[in-house]
């Protein structure tokens, strides 16, 4: 979809998922590290435990469908060959500090006056300007900063971080979408634009609707672990099962009274209650949560029994069982279970690419979207530090092989 268009990927790791999104849609990617490869490429963890450059799964996991290059944009020649590139490019992706790349000579004004048609996309932490543009920043300060990290975690202690950062995927996928949208209006145009993106803005819609209920001046989401908490009410969500979790709608109300009663119908089939609690009226369970005091203990009771129940079969029964009685109960898989499933091994997600420094193909998690037309493909693994010098310097930009190796000498490639 993208295959006539080049992108120019400076980013550290705030934005590699932006240029891997626009690889994977066909444009060539090229990536440009300082000499000596990314400072993300050592982020782990390592393949095999083996910390190196080209071993980072953090790397191989948001740098496929790139070809990588070294260059010092910072010193003259650097800077020079810098230009030549933004001269015949598409998009550039960046994700210095405001101001960073100006002072280099690559800020937005200095890239549209070498190439008007560029659309520029800057991913960082709170935007190009206002008061926080230049505060510090990680993923635990940019969810504490948008409002998700208040929702994580047990409600009688400190929120926690997500294991897996977040913040800036979220700023990277709708970095794409918003060059995307830059590209489109240039199709009509001709024209390039700056796309400003705040990882802040970005990750603050990852608490949906609850981040309406300030200004409107509804009741906000509380923290809580394994459910929700609605007033005075812990409504549970995750259960324990035989051999891990599961996810159990036990809820009430005239929505959801129909899954609840055909729930408690197998919980009394298998001995776990008595008819009269099999047979409660689900509908009107609901003023549960208008906080009656009497039906916040009849609920605690209930739980008591469903957990029972739950805990006497395994993840798979109870999702085969709820696909038959049409319950709403979800296994938790772990990693392991996911890299195992039916369903995505018949979608054919996982995708092998050749790694030759390796000697064997690694199987990669596969593309976001299936398109019937133009399917995504895996064209490329992660580069390795400088791979892709030769081919860039040398075969396209015309430099000599005694050049390049002058400026590898100079530290500029």
């Amino acid at each position: 979809m993208l295959s006539p268009y080049r992108v120019l990927d400076l980013t550290t790791e705030r934005g590699l998922l932006c240029g891997q999104v626009l690889g994977d849609l066909g444009a060539d990617v090229i990536k440009i590290e300082p000499p000596g490869g990314s400072p993300a490429r050592q982020l782990g963890p390592f393949y095999h435990d083996q910390p190196h450059p080209d071993r980072s799964l953090y790397w191989w996991a948001h740098n496929r469908n790139k070809r990588g290059i070294t260059l010092d944009i910072h010193t003259p020649e650097g800077a020079a060959l810098l230009k030549r590139l933004v001269a015949s490019a598409h998009f550039f992706i960046e994700s210095e500090n405001p101001g960073v790349l100006a002072e280099a000579g690559f800020g937005y004004a200095d890239l549209a006056a070498m190439n008007p048609a560029l659309v520029v996309v800057s991913i960082t932490p709170f935007g190009q300007d206002g008061p926080k543009a230049h505060y510090a920043e990680s993923d635990l300060i940019i969810l504490a900063a948008s409002g998700p990290l208040v929702l994580t975690g047990d409600d009688d202690r400190a929120p926690v971080r997500v294991s897996v950062p977040q913040g800036y995927a979220h700023a990277s996928a709708q970095a794409a979408v918003a060059a995307l949208v830059a590209h489109h209006e240039r199709q009509r145009s001709g024209r390039g634009q700056h796309v400003d993106v705040s990882a802040q803005q970005a990750t603050a819609q990852a608490t949906q609707s609850g981040i309406l209920a300030a200004p409107l001046g509804e009741r906000e989401f509380l923290r809580l672990a394994g459910g929700v908490k609605m007033g005075p009410v812990v409504v549970r969500l995750v259960w324990p099962a035989k051999d891990g979790y599961v996810s159990i709608g036990f809820l009430f109300g005239s929505a959801m009274a129909h899954f609840t009663r055909r729930l408690m119908e197998w919980v009394h089939e298998e001995g776990f209650c008595d008819a009269a609690t099999r047979d409660k009226d689900w509908v009107a369970m609901g003023a549960l949560f208008f906080g009656a005091p009497e039906m916040i203990a009849e609920y605690e009771r209930l739980c008591t029994i469903v957990e029972s129940f739950s805990r006497s079969k395994t993840k798979d029964e109870l999702l085969q069982a709820a696909l038959q009685r049409g319950l709403l109960i979800a296994p938790l898989l772990t990693l392991d279970e996911v890299r195992a499933s039916e369903q995505l091994a018949a979608r054919d997600y996982w995708q092998a690419l050749e790694h030759p420094e390796l000697g064997h193909a690694v199987r990669y998690p596969g593309p976001f979207g299936k398109f019937s037309v133009s399917p995504i493909r895996y064209r490329r693994r992660p580069p390795t530090v400088g791979e892709h010098n030769r081919e860039m310097y040398v075969d396209e930009l015309g430099l000599t092989e005694a050049q390049v190796s002058e400026l590898q000498r100079k530290g500029v490639v």
